[in-house]
């Protein structure tokens, strides 16, 4: 396997109907290796097509029927029939070194509300494995502590800026709230989220903050040192 890979958008949309109406459409872009002879290669292809799968199955039985109420209250009363859209799209954010990093982002206006969400994945493509955030740092560092003081520093200073408004108990709630699995890297930054924080304003997709790679004595350069020598 390369130290990249060379990637085609999978391009699927699907409309569901009440009397030949359509009510929802989906429209996904997902990443699809363009070479699939490799062993990663076919493990990324069939996890994107898994994950396209899930996605739409997700649409048909839970966004479906919300849609299909609203377009018949909406006959009922006369009112501008609806047609919601679930969009789900994706953005590489570091393809070199043999590291594949990239989020995906779900939009989904339905039933007159609109939800986003952001979704992550960063691979190893010479093993074809997920890279787990804990990887990014020196064995037994702090990463947790690290990354939440950095999140809850950076939100102050937003919220000082008049950028955001923060509630109270944001604290609790970010903390509760974090994910190891909401991250991806660059080639220089590591980049780390949350979804939509009722209590921390500032975003559609939620609060997302960045650290340089080898920053601090916590944070392990080993990333980035593997980018920039393998390419």
């Amino acid at each position: 396997m390369c130290d990249q890979i060379r990637l085609e958008p999978l391009v699927i949309q699907r409309e569901w109907t009440l009397g030949d109406i359509p009510v929802l459409t989906a429209e996904l872009s997902l990443p699809r290796p363009a070479d699939r002879d490799g062993r990663t290669a076919r493990r990324l292809e069939r996890y994107y097509q898994l994950y396209a799968r899930s996605y739409l199955r997700y649409c048909e039985r839970w966004l479906f029927p919300q849609s299909a109420e609203a377009f018949r209250l909406a006959l009922e009363s006369s009112a501008p029939l609806p047609r919601d859209l679930a969009r789900l799209t994706h953005h590489v954010a570091c393809n070199a070194g043999g590291v594949l990093s990239l989020y995906t982002e779900a939009a989904e206006t339905c039933a007159g509300r609109t939800e986003r969400r952001r979704h992550a994945d960063t691979w190893d493509l010479f093993t074809g494995s997920p890279i787990p955030l804990s990887a990014c740092f020196v064995r037994k560092a702090p990463w947790r502590k690290t990354l939440l003081r950095r999140a809850e520093e950076e939100l102050e200073r937003r919220e000082r800026a008049g950028v955001l408004r923060l509630d109270g108990g944001w604290r609790r709630q970010l903390r509760r709230s974090f994910s190891p699995d909401h991250f991806y890297l660059s080639e220089t930054e590591l980049f780390w989220f949350w979804q939509a924080l009722s209590a921390v304003g500032g975003g559609a997709y939620g609060p997302v903050f960045s650290i340089p790679l080898g920053e601090n004595d916590c944070f392990f350069p080993g990333i980035r040192a593997k980018i920039e020598t393998e390419t």
